[in-house]
């Protein structure tokens, strides 16, 4: 899959390895949550109250979510569905709601995979994925295999499953954001209504808010961050190298943050495409680049070893990292979200 925010993008062929974060990584985030936790029950500015209480908009639900043995009507992208109280066998259909659903402390019963045969998202605890069954690929999920598992929810989005939600619906109360990628947040807090999780998601936001305020205290405050002008680049097997936009889940990082921007890439949108000619609007402080699928078949090659890409002012001066793509562009959510801020503190604090 090349994105999750390329929403009319078809899906390719598997990616590469992918690599495993630091048990120290995983503490951290772990350590992270359980202070969110915290600081919702002692009453936070949050999306949600603790006692799950008050809507989200046009995510929201009627009702209080976990109240024992009461369903509750949940409204979303396809209208509104009555889901159990507390959900137990959830399936999800993108990475998106398998990050949800493990950062809210449920390990779904089933979960699609990117791609034929290939893993679950690698930067999830392994633990955390023990037994869930793969009910085919993204975007086109095998309802026998969903139906066999007996799920009490069903969590996707309307652009991979839209055309099947009447399907999916015999099944299961079924719950589809409208997308994925910058909408993440929102989308978690669909989620966690959905799942009946709402204190969770809560915690999950102020950990997540707290670790990008600890980031740019790092860097000397917002704005030594506002005048690093960052980048996220990608090479991709068969297609253009893409540098990303604010309209993107990487892209939403970067603007929580409040890091700079080239002014090329500081605009609404997906994605900005260069050929291996254009790399001089691949100038910034700082690049992370990711490569999808086989490199060989990318410009990765022609572009890290021409002469434009190394007489860029953040090559010249070491600022290029090389980050896991199935993390950075998969991984929506606040685990995903939260791994990548350790990374980003390790390449620019130090």
């Amino acid at each position: 899959m090349p994105d999750a925010t390329a929403h009319r993008r078809s899906i390719p062929a598997p990616a590469p390895a992918r690599l495993t974060p630091t048990r120290r990584g995983l503490f951290a985030l772990a350590a992270g949550l359980a202070a969110g936790a915290a600081l919702t029950a002692c009453g936070s500015d949050g999306p949600a109250a603790a006692d799950g209480s008050g809507t989200t908009g046009t995510a929201g639900t009627t009702g209080t979510s976990g109240t024992t043995g009461t369903p509750r009507v949940v409204r979303h992208a396809r209208g509104e569905s009555t889901v159990p109280p507390r959900a137990r066998r959830v399936v999800v259909l993108d990475t998106d709601a398998l990050d949800s659903a493990v950062t809210l402390g449920l390990t779904p019963v089933g979960a699609t995979t990117v791609a034929a045969g290939a893993p679950l998202s690698a930067y999830l605890p392994a633990e955390r994925l023990t037994g869930v069954k793969a009910v085919g690929v993204i975007g086109s999920p095998q309802l026998e295999v969903i139906a066999g598992l007996h799920p009490d929810l069903i969590l996707g989005n309307q652009v991979r499953d839209d055309k099947r939600y009447d399907e999916l619906s015999k099944i299961a109360p079924t719950v589809l954001s409208k997308t994925t990628g910058p909408a993440w947040k929102e989308n978690v807090r669909l989620h966690a209504e959905a799942l009946g999780r709402r204190t969770e998601a809560a915690a999950a936001e102020q950990a997540y808010r707290a670790k990008a305020a600890e980031l740019v205290a790092a860097l000397g405050g917002p704005e030594k961050a506002a005048a690093l002008k960052v980048e996220m680049a990608r090479f991709l097997a068969g297609a253009p190298t893409r540098l990303y936009l604010n309209d993107t889940f990487i892209g939403s990082i970067l603007t929580d943050l409040g890091l700079g921007r080239p002014a090329n890439q500081n605009k609404s949108g997906f994605a900005l495409e260069i050929s291996p000619e254009q790399v001089d609007q691949a100038a910034a402080d700082v690049i992370f680049y990711s490569v999808y699928g086989d490199a060989a078949k990318s410009d990765h090659a022609r572009i890290v070893g021409g002469t434009l890409w190394n007489g860029l002012d953040a090559v010249r001066n070491g600022k290029v990292h090389q980050v896991d793509d199935n993390l950075w562009m998969l991984g929506i959510g606040y685990t995903g979200a939260g791994l990548i801020l350790d990374r980003m503190r390790r390449d620019l604090v130090g």
